[in-house]
């Protein structure tokens, strides 16, 4: 995998692309401001804040979705990460902001 710089501006298009293809409305228990993933093999459920989009480290996430799943996907965006990894992830951010 070759990693890139994130550039916001793909990320925005990445999200657009995902929400045009996603018509569902968003389940009652995420919070505004939040959006939900799931990551791993057992597709556990994760709520984030829209916040960490800005994260480089999110936004090569987000870009290895795209590239593995596409953005037609029925069960919600997953991200191509092992739990473990996401979870450190989600600290590092948390104490960010």
């Amino acid at each position: 995998m070759v990693i890139r710089k994130p550039n916001k501006a793909v990320v925005k298009q990445i999200l657009q692309r995902w929400s045009k293809n996603d018509k569902r409305l968003p389940p009652s228990d995420v919070p505004k401001g939040h959006f939900a993933v799931y990551v791993g093999d057992n597709r556990k459920r994760y709520v984030v804040p829209i916040s960490y989009l800005s994260n480089p480290e999110f936004q090569m996430l987000l870009q290895s979705a795209e590239e593995e799943f596409g953005f037609d996907q029925q069960m919600g965006l997953t991200v191509p990460c092992q739990e473990k990894v996401f979870q450190s992830l989600l600290s590092a951010l948390s104490c960010r902001h």
